[in-house]
């Protein structure tokens, strides 16, 4: 199951950027005291009672739209209620109920999405201010905050977690495998699933940015059962002016964090750019088994090196992904999309493969014979043993004398051994280094 979304909102400077900053305990957003200085959406994890959310700091006005201010919080209040669960309409306690206030909790309210009232700058301890009270015309139950001390943030977190659609236990697929097609706008992400599916069943254009949501789309061929997440296209931070697009970028997010395998799509005619990378950095970042599909292949001029070159410029660039393997497709004529499915398939089984602890500690042994563990200061490291933790990504325990002395060049160099000895073509590897007296 997705991690539900809780979206922020308000008008400029009541300090929703210092609250989602408390919130998620990190320092992401721009915090500044002139209005509208959020220019990105931001989004980051809360977590509260064990269970976990994603919040979106959503900007004020925006200062490169000629749009006033009240029509842009319209359209931020409505992208907020198409995409969260739940939404945190913050407020200020200082300036008291203001016309723009009251206009955005009418169109919340009327959403029937839940919306908690966030009362903000309540700096003083014991008793509310008099202006607190009057939030109350709102027709929500203010909760009073100070996102700078934190104040009063635990019981807005309990407001919002008890709003939060019922967790489910996600329903066995069988053999479903879940495919979340990503990458920047433009490089055929739509017409690759249109071409699969035989049918327009995304809409595909020539303009970057066509598909603004993720769209499902089941498939059924000899290679088994594939369920298709197209995710709007990920562009870069500063290309990013429309709000509709930072939105794009969350559900793309909740489409990798949902799938099984993430297709990373190149553009063959473009060439690779930073965005491809960063892209695949947030498949990796969540732990999917990823393939990395050079569309457009059909389009451009080749000769006996084409291929080989494009390899390498992949190597050096997806180095950090270097076990993904690379297919080359047309998703306009349909080229080599058999063996895409092919791919996906093993890809897919490969993050699901379960090791003997036996084979894996025969593995271990060979591997510290030929390259001795790492030594500081007159101590060696020693490793007792290794086993398998989970799959999904495989998840590897290292038993040893001392975490600190397991270098990550050792680690990386043990997870190559492994890489040789089982299949984990297309897979992340997961290594947790464990003292053998930690509990």
């Amino acid at each position: 199951m997705p991690m539900p979304i809780i979206a922020v909102v308000g008008r400029p400077n009541v300090g929703k950027s210092t609250l989602f900053n408390k919130l998620i305990g990190e320092r992401l957003s721009i915090v500044d005291d002139t209005p509208g200085v959020t220019r990105d959406r931001i989004y980051g994890e809360v977590e509260w009672n064990g269970r976990k959310a994603i919040l979106i700091d959503t900007g004020g006005i925006e200062p490169f739209s000629n749009d006033i201010i009240l029509s842009q919080m319209r359209e931020q209040a409505q992208l907020a209620i198409d995409t969260a669960d739940v939404i945190i309409l913050v407020t200020d306690v200082r300036s008291g109920v203001v016309a723009s206030d009251e206009e955005i909790a009418h169109m919340l309210l009327k959403s029937s999405k839940p919306v908690v009232l966030c009362v903000n700058k309540c700096d003083t301890i014991g008793e509310p201010q008099p202006e607190f009270y009057e939030f109350y015309n709102l027709a929500l139950e203010p909760i009073g905050v100070s996102s700078v001390h934190g104040h009063g943030t635990g019981d807005l977190l309990d407001a919002v977690f008890q709003q939060l659609p019922a967790e489910e236990e996600e329903e066995p697929d069988g053999e479903i495998i879940k495919v979340a097609v990503i990458g920047r706008p433009n490089v055929g992400k739509s017409s690759l699933i249109n071409k699969i599916t035989g049918e327009n069943r995304c809409i595909v254009s020539d303009i970057a940015g066509t598909t603004r949501d993720s769209i499902d789309t089941k498939i059924e061929n000899k290679h088994g059962v594939f369920n298709f997440i197209d995710t709007a296209g990920m562009r870069r931070k500063s290309k990013v002016t429309e709000m509709i697009e930072r939105y794009s970028v969350i559900r793309a997010k909740t489409a990798i964090d949902r799938s099984d395998v993430c297709v990373i799509m190149l553009d063959a005619e473009v060439g690779i750019t930073e965005q491809d990378t960063k892209v695949a950095g947030i498949a990796l970042e969540s732990g999917k088994s990823c393939v990395i599909a050079v569309n457009k292949w059909d389009a451009i001029e080749k000769d006996d090196k084409t291929m080989n070159n494009f390899k390498k410029d992949i190597e050096r660039d997806f180095a950090f992904m270097s076990y993904a393997p690379v297919v080359f497709i047309s998703a306009k004529t349909g080229q080599r999309l058999d063996n895409l499915f092919e791919v996906i398939k093993h890809v897919a089984n490969t993050a699901s493969v379960r090791i003997k602890t036996g084979m894996l500690n025969e593995v271990l042994s060979m591997a510290t014979q030929r390259v001795q563990p790492p030594t500081d200061k007159g101590k060696r490291l020693k490793i007792y043993y290794m086993t398998q933790a989970s799959v999904k990504p495989p998840t590897f325990v290292f038993f040893c004398n001392n975490a600190e002395l397991f270098h990550f060049s050792y680690q990386r160099y043990l997870e190559n051994r492994l890489r040789e000895a089982f299949d984990f073509s297309g897979t992340p590897i997961k290594i947790v280094i464990r003292e053998r007296n930690d509990k």
